[in-house]
């Protein structure tokens, strides 16, 4: 009743990711540019080159269009093995299909297809232009279907005992480990040592878990070895052709005797001498069949000729005859050459009925081996397993599972893996995991091992501490002495932007990182081959490309997916997201972060907004691992005229300096990396497995205790009035010096960086009694931004800037003077009334005294975040201002009716309207002002109004209810991508217009 179940809901199943796959393709009322765009069809490609080959197929190279830009494929689905339609191109409407032929190989550049056609068959024009259209194959989904009910009729054959353990109707058996194994390869671990040798004594079912560099395949091949040594006829299998002739490159290289099944064009050139095509023409036979063809069409040439009736039908019987022979030698040649075959190797569906297996004895495979079985659907793993009693799986299910196109389908249980659902019943008892790792450095490795290997994976002391500067030819800077690198933009309004036509992500300001620091990589010495760039999104590797493949095409740039099964010496992972809502998308699988991370050797390095890409929990742990154990950086230290933004806006000062801190505390370890030494500075591993220990692990929050430690240095110089000013040290980072300036708006002090490049320093001083201290700004937004190398730097002595603020200040003065003239009484008398509020009320204590005799002091600090006011102009101090300014010994009932009788009047200095009924609360000072002085411009914060106005209008067009309308105005980045989708379309365009035939 188990394999029932199984296969009725499997089949259903199937039939919902065809349904899928075929919507996917379905050319009704789609434009081949929107087929294009999913990566379903090349547009407008050229015979780069055609040659014969492949056994006498043919074999044609497409390339863009030269002329049509840069001279690279746009992003596709494109691999080997699949197979494609070609048509002339003709616009963009749907023509008639020239020929179907197979994927060989695709590079950024070119497509290769072989087709069965011979070269005068299908005509091709070495000038004309060419689409390539992805076809939907129903053999593989019918060969699922057959697998599947083969399985569920299965009795008496000799994969009966394997299906009863693998449905869980019997347990499996073990017999003792065979010992005294002679290794073939005597480089193995002891991890791989003991995979083989368990492998070798299951009776029914073994898996070999190979996490990212364990040598996995190198297990497998060592396995297949030693059974072929005991006599074993192996069925080895994968779920692509590409882990196919991985494993016939190292079976050859071992002296193994192979055949390789499968269509030529889809096999490696390096291999196919030993597919079953080429071994057929070496064949005893061959000579023979190819003289039978001949003698069939030079009967079928009579035939076209014949008219008599009688003579036709000798022909034909003549013909048939020749068929049967010809049938009989070519079963005869394929069943000897597999009989002869040690091992036999083909994808999961490639070992089906309908193909050369079908010559074969059902009894005669002893083992099936399946890799890379953590990709393969179940269902087409049955197709091999069916064929022998006994199988080995091999694979990792913590890395990228099968591929389905139907979410639902998906969701349901399709793409759970045969290899995952064994290891769920049956646990360690089937299972070998792989534990010495041959491939990344220890600080890459630590992380993935803990978060998804139980930490159970080490490194090999030959990669544990290497690095990029360990390369031959490859220079020893800052680049390339780092194992782990962060590149953080969040608070930079690097943000990302979406093509809605394209269901789609890109991120050009992390495009302009990643760029920055590839080229950073090749100054040193490192070879673009040995470099990867991997991004989540068919866009932003489009954008990536455009950026860098022209100039360095063998640099690879490639989807997650792209990159699964490989390795290079430093990898690039740009993670795209960056949005005020926190969503990351489909980066929430945990799997393709898993396979990101770990194709990485020598360097990882990540670009991202830690504020969006913090909202997941596994995303989290990687960023809190790499702020712990490398380097971060902030995207200020690589792009100029970056300005700082905050994701929200608070309307308190006390809660924009509280954003102010969070901002700040963002950008993760850029300053602990730093502290200590100038320069860039990263934790070296060394020639343990294990990651090296933070350097300041006395510090939990390293930018949070940089800004408090910033604020300690500049409140205790506030204190000592005889240092005229602080000078902070040019060790400090770009980011350092952008706390400072934080901490000195903050408080009201002058601030200036002097100095270039890494002399670059903050000075701090007092603003002179004469200067009033600049409008602080406690949004980021507005905050002071560092001028990059290369920039004018600020002159040494300077000189305040003659601008509206001064000018207003100076109008000012002069209208108060004029109204001290006209009415000097009055001007009296509100200063009595002024100097009445500061005395003591009646009955009232010292500590009120001394309370409001720190009022000017008070009230100075008060108008350092309001225009420069004076004399009756200037505001009173505030409820907040004289707790402030309180001391220890204040008589508390006093300070209580002090507060109480400041926050009733309006703060306006000549004002003492009542508030307590019917008064306004100022936005930017916090105090309480009548009706007739609320307004910022009267009050003193004109300034502050007018640059929040421009603020909010440049962000949301909207100063206040129905004062405009919201700005829709379009990304630049966008803006400049559709641009050149336009242009590109009206290019194509003319080039297809033609001239209309005037009537005579």
């Amino acid at each position: 009743m188990e394999v029932e179940r199984f296969v009725s809901r499997t089949l259903e199943l199937l039939q919902e990711e065809r349904e899928a796959e075929i919507e996917e393709t379905r050319l009704q009322n789609v434009s081949l540019r929107n087929l294009q765009q999913k990566g379903l069809c090349l547009l407008k490609l050229q015979i780069g080159s055609q040659c014969t080959g492949l056994h006498g197929r043919l074999l044609v190279i497409f390339e863009p269009r030269k002329g049509s830009g840069p001279p690279l494929l746009s992003s596709n689905s494109f691999g080997p093995g699949d197979i494609v339609g070609l048509s002339e191109c003709q616009g963009y409407a749907l023509q008639s299909q020239l020929a179907s032929g197979v994927v060989t190989r695709v590079t950024p550049a070119s497509v290769s297809v072989a087709f069965d056609e011979s070269l005068e068959g299908l005509n091709l024009q070495a000038d004309g232009l060419f689409n390539l259209m992805k076809l939907a194959n129903d053999v593989t989904y019918r060969r699922l279907t057959s697998a599947l009910n083969s399985l569920n009729k299965y009795s008496g054959g000799p994969a009966s005992g394997l299906i009863n353990v693998l449905f869980g109707y019997s347990e499996p058996h073990g017999s003792p480990q065979q010992t005294g194994l002679e290794f073939s390869n005597r480089g193995l671990d002891e991890s791989q040592r003991e995979a083989v040798a368990f492998a070798l004594s299951q009776r029914d079912v073994a898996i070999i878990h190979g996490p990212p560099g364990t040598g996995k395949t190198t297990t497998v091949v060592e396995i297949i070895i030693q059974a072929a040594k005991q006599g074993h006829k192996i069925l080895c299998c994968a779920p692509s052709n590409v882990a196919v002739d991985n494993l016939v490159e190292r079976l050859v290289r071992s002296k193994v005797n192979v055949l390789r099944l499968g269509h030529p064009a889809r096999l490696l050139e390096s291999i196919q001498r030993h597919s079953l095509d080429a071994v057929l023409t070496r064949s005893d036979s061959a000579d023979v069949i190819a003289d039978i063809r001949r003698d069939m069409d030079k009967i079928f040439s009579k035939l076209r000729k014949e008219a008599e009736r009688g003579e036709k039908s000798r022909l034909r019987r003549e013909v048939g005859e020749l068929r049967k022979e010809l049938r009989s030698r070519e079963e005869t040649a394929i069943r000897q050459a597999l009989k002869a075959a040690a091992v036999i190797l083909a994808t999961n569906t490639g070992a089906c009925d309908d193909g050369p297996l079908k010559v074969l004895p059902a009894e005669h495979f002893d083992l099936v081996v399946i890799d890379e079985c953590g990709q393969a659907l179940e269902s087409s793993c049955w197709i091999p397993l069916l064929r022998a009693g006994k199988c080995v799986l091999a694979g990792d299910h913590k890395q990228l599972p099968p591929t389905v196109k139907s979410q639902t389908a998906a969701r349901d249980g399709l793409s759970l893996s045969l290899m995952e659902r064994i290891i769920d019943r049956y646990g360690d008892s089937v299972v070998r995991m792989l534990s010495v790792q041959y491939r990344m450095n220890s600080s890459i490795m630590q992380w993935s091992s803990d978060q998804m290997y139980q930490g159970k994976v080490t490194a090999h002391t030959s990669v544990a501490a290497h690095l990029l500067k360990d390369l031959p030819g490859v220079a020893s800077v800052e680049e390339t002495e780092i194992p782990l690198l962060l590149v953080d933009t969040a608070g930079c309004g690097l943000f990302e932007m979406e093509d809605a036509d394209e269901q789609s992500r890109g991120n050009q300001g992390e495009v302009d990182i990643v760029v920055l620091h590839v080229r950073a990589l090749m100054q040193a010495g490192l070879e673009a081959r040995d470099i990867g760039v991997i991004a989540p999104y068919n866009l932003q590797v489009d954008l990536l490309r455009q950026q860098l493949s022209q100039k360095h095409p063998d640099l690879e740039i490639k989807s997650v997916d792209g990159f699964q099964g490989r390795e290079k010496e430093a990898v690039v992972l740009s993670l795209v997201r960056s949005n005020r809502k926190g969503e990351v998308g489909f980066l929430t699988e945990d799997r393709r972060i898993n396979v990101a991370v770990t194709r990485a050797r020598r360097q990882l390095a990540v670009v991202c907004d830690s504020q969006t890409v913090r909202n997941h929990d596994f995303l989290r742990s990687l960023l809190d691992y790499m702020t712990e154990h490398g380097e971060v950086r902030t995207a200020f230290e690589y792009l100029e005229n970056v300005v700082p933004q905050n994701y929200t806006r608070e309307p308190g000062p006390e809660q924009r300096r509280q954003k102010s801190k969070a901002s700040a505390g963002r950008q993760s370890g850029a300053t602990e990396a730093r502290k200590g030494g100038e320069g860039r500075g990263a934790a070296q591993p060394g020639p343990s497995t294990h990651p090296p220990k933070p350097r300041q692990q006395q510090e939990t929050a390293p930018v949070q205790g940089k800004y408090e430690e910033i604020r300690e240095q500049v409140l205790t110089f506030l204190k000592d009035p005889g240092q005229a000013q602080l000078q902070f040290p040019s060790s400090f980072s770009s980011h350092d010096r952008l706390l400072v300036h934080c901490v000195a708006e903050e408080l009201g002090l002058c601030h200036q960086s002097q100095g270039e490049g890494r002399c670059r320093h903050v000075r701090i001083s007092r603003c002179p009694p004469q200067q009033e201290p600049a409008e602080p700004h406690r949004d980021l937004k507005s905050l002071h931004v560092e001028p990059q190398k290369g920039e004018k730097k600020e002159s040494e002595d300077p000189q305040p800037a003659l601008d509206l603020k001064s000018l207003h200040v100076e109008r000012m003065k002069r209208e108060q003077q004029k109204r001290e003239e006209r009415g000097e009484k009055k001007e009296s008398g509100a200063g009595a009334g002024r100097s009445k509020t500061a005395k003591t009320s009646k009955g009232g204590a010292k500590g009120e005294q001394g309370i409001m005799g720190n009022q000017a002091a008070v009230v100075s600090d008060t108008t350092s975040f309001c225009a420069p006011l004076t004399g009756k102009w200037a505001l009173k101090a505030g409820a907040l201002d004289i707790a402030g300014a309180a001391g220890d010994d204040a008589d508390f009932d006093s300070l209580v009716e002090a507060v109480v009788r400041a926050e009733r009047a309006c703060a306006f200095g000549a004002c003492k309207a009542s508030v307590v009924t019917l008064g306004q609360l100022c936005a930017f000072c916090s105090r309480q002002f009548c009706l007739s002085h609320h307004v910022p411009e009267v009050h003193g914060c004109g300034e502050r109004a007018k640059a929040n106005a421009r603020m909010r209008i440049s962000k949301e067009g909207v100063l206040y209810a129905g004062s405009g309308h919201k700005d829709t105005s379009m990304d630049p980045n966008k803006k400049a991508h559709l641009h050149r989708k336009l242009d590109s379309k009206l290019r194509d365009m003319a080039s297809q217009r033609k001239t209309k035939v005037k009537d005579k």
